[in-house]
């Protein structure tokens, strides 16, 4: 089958070789343009783009979807179907009809929780404790289409997004090669996504405002918030003297005594925090990333830095 592959990031990555490993015809991959990256603002090209070059794969890097250049080049390639993992552009009624075996999506949730831009990070923020991946028929609403299959993928107390987002892909490329071949055998049904006794539910775009910790939190809250931002985008606060503080790993602990939300209380190796409404609730920063510096032991900002019990972190 004549395959058109759409992706742009790491999640994209693995179920691209998949289908090349499964001996699937790649005629070509549709990507985000190079940006610029790193102190140097070095032009880097995305992920997808290096894998589909090592592979010898054509590589498209259209400014949009829309118009007669991406007309023509489609009608060109004339794929049978189009698989997207992560492109993170919104495909026109015209590239999703196209292809005879239609447009197939490799989406993190199980659907229909989770449309829309953000579900991995969203499931670990609300503390859920299984995601997993859907491969679905795109149609022109955000994540609405009819499903095709599902896979769950578990989530620890303790995984981060970083975790989360490689057990995701790994999931998607199995996902995909298993969705293709049933397709070309005809042996998968579609599911509509009202068919399931689940409302809808939308992970949108992370916003920088959402980073900032919010102390009067419970601890189980914050813990979830930290590992649903790491590696990144990072949850924040400040400290005493202003400057920022991000939280790459953290734990709870068991309840003190009440204090004042946003309190220091301990520096055992850790940062410990009181959090909650009462202040009775304890947070801990295990490994932080001070502004200015690299990430490190929360053991080791305490030992170069100038923080104390006491003070307030805001």
């Amino acid at each position: 089958m004549r395959i058109l592959y759409m992706g742009t990031p790491d999640f994209a990555v693995l179920p691209l070789e998949a289908l090349i490993s499964a001996g699937e015809e790649i005629i070509g991959v549709v990507t985000q343009a190079d940006k610029p990256q790193g102190r140097g603002y070095r032009l880097t090209p995305p992920p997808v783009k290096v894998c589909a070059l090592s592979h010898g794969i054509p590589v498209y890097q259209p400014d949009t979807l829309k118009g007669e250049e991406f007309a023509s080049l489609l009608s060109e390639l004339n794929p049978e179907m189009i698989v997207v993992a992560a492109y993170g552009k919104i495909l026109p009624h015209g590239v999703i009809a196209y292809p005879e075996y239609g447009c197939i999506n490799i989406h993190g949730s199980l659907l229909p929780e989770y449309r829309g831009a953000a579900p991995m990070q969203r499931a670990i923020i609300d503390g859920k404790t299984v995601t997993g991946i859907t491969v679905m028929y795109m149609d022109d609403g955000l994540d609405t289409g009819d499903m095709l299959l599902k896979r769950e993928v578990p989530i620890g107390p303790d995984d981060d997004f970083g975790v989360i987002h490689d057990r995701m892909a790994e999931c998607g490329a199995k996902a995909i090669v298993d969705a293709v071949e049933a397709i070309k055998n005809g042996g998968l049904d579609r599911i509509p996504q009202s068919s399931i006794d689940s409302e809808p539910t939308y992970a949108k775009k992370i916003e920088k405002s959402e980073c900032l910790l919010d102390f009067s939190e419970a601890p189980n809250a914050l813990h979830n918030r930290i590992r649903g931002l790491s590696p990144v985008p990072l949850a924040l606060t400040h400290t005493p003297d202003g400057r920022l503080l991000k939280v790459l790993k953290s734990a709870t602990e068991e309840d003190g005594e009440p204090e004042q939300p946003g309190i220091v209380v301990a520096l055992d190796g850790k940062i410990t925090v009181s959090c909650g409404e009462n202040g009775c609730g304890r947070i801990s920063f295990l490994t932080v990333l001070p502004e200015g510096k690299g990430k490190m032991a929360a053991a080791d900002f305490i030992r170069g830095r100038k923080i104390a019990v006491g003070d307030r972190l805001s």
